[in-house]
């Protein structure tokens, strides 16, 4: 029986096209063949250190060629890598860690005081394996080895050891419950739930493991320009989509998005692909189209994930790059795709999917609504779906939930409803999620720091519309008598307790917080009184 495994499978790609770029990430530009030898020797010296199937190793770096390598290296060794947010601070970090027993760290010198300040809290995470930024810092007390010493001492031979389309692969997500959740998928289920099993640049689904040599071989090479980070899954998945195609992924590594400096990739490196993540990236995107007229005319897909494209900025795009076609898909990692927006042709029509075969909105009996229906129900996937989340098993029972008919499905909160045609009008969330610029934030997570704050008797944090990151926090908070509060005094006293993507970007003051007669907070009246005050409404 086929057994599709994420490790096997990059090393059949490189063994059948080994002298094709695979990788461009700033200065460095990696063959096929160059970056398995790398990933091998990164894999045997997690091996030399005791590490092995089943055991988890954290990435805690920006954008660079070594987060591909330590990704295919944890695969090769059957370990699992884990994804870190660099913006976290020592808290969020220390909570991670614990988490998701992390037992070996891959990091960038400038997190360095951050992982020594909690090192002790932490005595599962043995292994410290330190990448040069520039920055200067003293390893010595997280008893770190250099990155490419340890490459350069190991072997870059294949491991050598058998693998399983079982092995775990995990994802770490924000998702709407506050502290980050571990999504645990088999290698086979997230190579055909979430990165196209094979099949990314047309066709079905290869149906063996070996089928994917004939592919690359054959069939058409993507080449994409991958702005976002790699810490999030749709960095991981669009970069395994591309090098299963035996194409090249070009991984921007600037600290900062700069829209010309994207363009200019694809120009340079003829790209067909350009990932973003909603109107936080393509507005820039399109503004500097404008002004500078880059020759993107090999531009094939521009797609869009994380977050959905406005009208007007997706129209802008289509006239802006007329020989490609502007993409939104829509998925999460508990359910991989889901879906891509209808409108190719023509103006922008909004939140409008086609469904996948393995895709559909459920009502409250786990039932599929029927197309034109006036019900409300919950976008629900089956087929290939994670095992659950790690260390979590009431979540787990929440969100992964078998029909009477024997169905095992993931319905991870979203709400829609199936229209005459069969296409789905997504509604959001049924939680109070913010998701700005891509990032997903939990209010509760916020007024928690909020509530800290002297001068704040009550907090509540809604998301408000903002032009580039679509949504953005609002603190809507109730002070103490005789207080006064601005909004830079907030960032402020928040910045260092939260990372900057949650830090609120708009502040209102009210006499009393909204709550529900249960207590619970009103977040639909607070949400409608901040649009007010705002001149939002």
């Amino acid at each position: 029986m086929a057994t599709f495994n994420l490790a096997d499978l990059f090393e059949l790609v490189a063994a059948a096209v080994p002298e094709r770029e695979a990788l461009v990430a700033g200065a460095r530009r990696l063959t096929y063949a160059g970056l398995d030898r790398r990933s091998n020797r990164l894999a045997r010296h997690w091996q030399s250190c005791g590490i092995g199937a089943g055991q988890h190793v954290a990435i805690l770096a920006c954008n660079r060629a070594e987060w591909i390598e330590a990704m295919l290296a944890a695969f090769k060794l059957r370990a699992v890598p884990i994804n870190i947010n660099f913006r976290y601070v020592e808290d969020e970090l220390r909570y991670m860690f614990d988490n998701a027993d992390v037992v070996a760290l891959l990091y960038e010198r400038e997190f360095t005081p951050r992982l020594a300040a909690i090192r002790d809290s932490l005595p599962q995470l043995r292994h410290y394996l330190a990448l040069d930024d520039g920055h200067a810092a003293d390893d010595a007390a997280l008893g770190a080895m250099d990155y490419e010493q340890a490459l350069a001492a190991a072997s870059d031979s294949p491991l050598g050891i058998e693998r399983s389309g079982d092995d775990l692969y995990v994802l770490y997500t924000g998702g709407t419950t506050g502290m980050p959740k571990g999504t645990m998928w088999r290698h086979e289920d997230i190579f055909f739930g979430a990165l196209q099993g094979g099949a990314a640049t047309g066709g079905a689904h290869i149906r063996t493991p070996e089928e994917i040599v004939e592919r690359v071989m054959t069939g058409f090479a993507l080449s994409t320009v991958c702005p976002p980070p790699m810490m999030h899954g749709g960095g991981m998945w669009n970069a395994l989509i591309t090098m299963y195609s035996g194409g090249k992924f070009v991984l921007y590594c600037e600290p900062h998005f700069d829209a010309d400096r994207v363009l200019r990739l694809v120009q340079d490196e003829k790209t067909v692909g350009l990932m973003m993540v909603g109107d936080a990236m393509a507005r820039p995107l399109a503004e500097a189209q404008e002004r500078a007229r880059y020759d993107c005319s090999g531009l094939f897909v521009l797609s869009s994930g994380g977050a959905i494209l406005s009208k007007p900025v997706k129209n802008r795009l289509k006239e802006l790059f007329p020989h490609a076609r502007v993409i939104d898909g829509f998925g999460a990692s508990e359910t991989g795709h889901n879906g891509t927006v209808v409108d190719f042709d023509g103006e922008a029509a909004g939140p409008r999917f086609t469904m996948d075969a393995h895709t559909r909105i459920l009502d409250d009996d786990l039932e599929p609504v029927a197309p034109g229906s006036s019900t409300v129900g919950r976008l629900a996937r089956c087929g290939h779906i994670p095992l659950g989340y790690y260390k979590d098993e009431t979540k787990t029972a929440e969100t992964f939930r078998t029909d009477r008919h024997g169905v095992r499905w993931v319905i991870p909160g979203d709400y829609g409803r199936v229209l005459a045609d069969g296409t789905v009008e997504l509604l959001g969330r049924g939680s109070q999620c913010i998701n700005s610029g891509g990032e997903k934030i939990f209010p509760e997570e916020v007024e928690a720091v909020l509530k800290g704050h002297p001068a704040i008797f009550d907090a509540v944090v809604v998301g408000v519309p903002h032009e580039r990151f679509t949504n953005a926090v609002c603190a809507v908070v109730q002070l103490r008598e005789g207080a006064t509060l601005g909004l830079d005094e907030v960032a402020a006293y928040c910045e260092g307790r939260l990372a900057r993507y949650k830090l609120p970007r708009q502040l209102v003051t009210v006499e009393r917080i909204a709550r529900t007669p249960p207590g619970k907070p009103d977040y639909r009246a607070n949400r409608a009184l901040a649009l007010e005050r705002l001149g939002l409404a």
